[in-house]
């Protein structure tokens, strides 16, 4: 199988980051968003971002190329409790070129068990990334 999907490794520093990002104290939305690095085989950190809203963070990624995400969104539930998910939402834009796709595809996974998180979801189109989006996600977590 010559066309095996390549699983990129996630950079080193990224690991640190995204470990520090998991115990962070706090209480704004933040984000940290990782791309492929293609000649190194490496998913790494492309940019941070504090008090980004959803609506502010779909106007940072790229509309023709895929992006992983990590999320630290303040969710209030319906019964008033707060709390703080970590989401992981991969942006796999319509109309980026396959090769990228697939690089994208198949590192997700590692990347997903390397950040240890369990709410994992996947946008076809920026415009998706919204509040009311991410909101109907959550809900399905307790």
């Amino acid at each position: 199988m010559s066309d095996s999907l390549v699983v990129c490794e996630v950079d080193p520093e990224l690991k640190e980051k995204l470990r520090k990002f998991r115990f962070r104290k706090e209480t704004d939305n933040a984000a940290i968003i990782m791309k492929v690095d293609k000649d190194r085989q490496m998913v790494v950190l492309e940019e941070e971002f504090q008090n980004i809203s959803p609506e502010e963070l779909k106007l940072e990624l790229p509309e023709r190329q895929p992006r992983f995400v990590v999320y630290s969104y303040k969710y209030v539930h319906g019964d008033g409790r707060v709390s703080y998910p970590l989401c992981f939402i991969f942006s796999s834009p319509v109309g980026c070129k396959p090769e990228q796709q697939m690089m994208y595809a198949g590192s997700k996974n590692r990347l997903v068990q390397t950040a240890e998180l369990t709410k994992v979801f996947e946008i076809r189109t920026t415009e998706d990334l919204t509040e009311t989006w991410l909101q109907e996600k959550l809900s399905f977590f307790r």
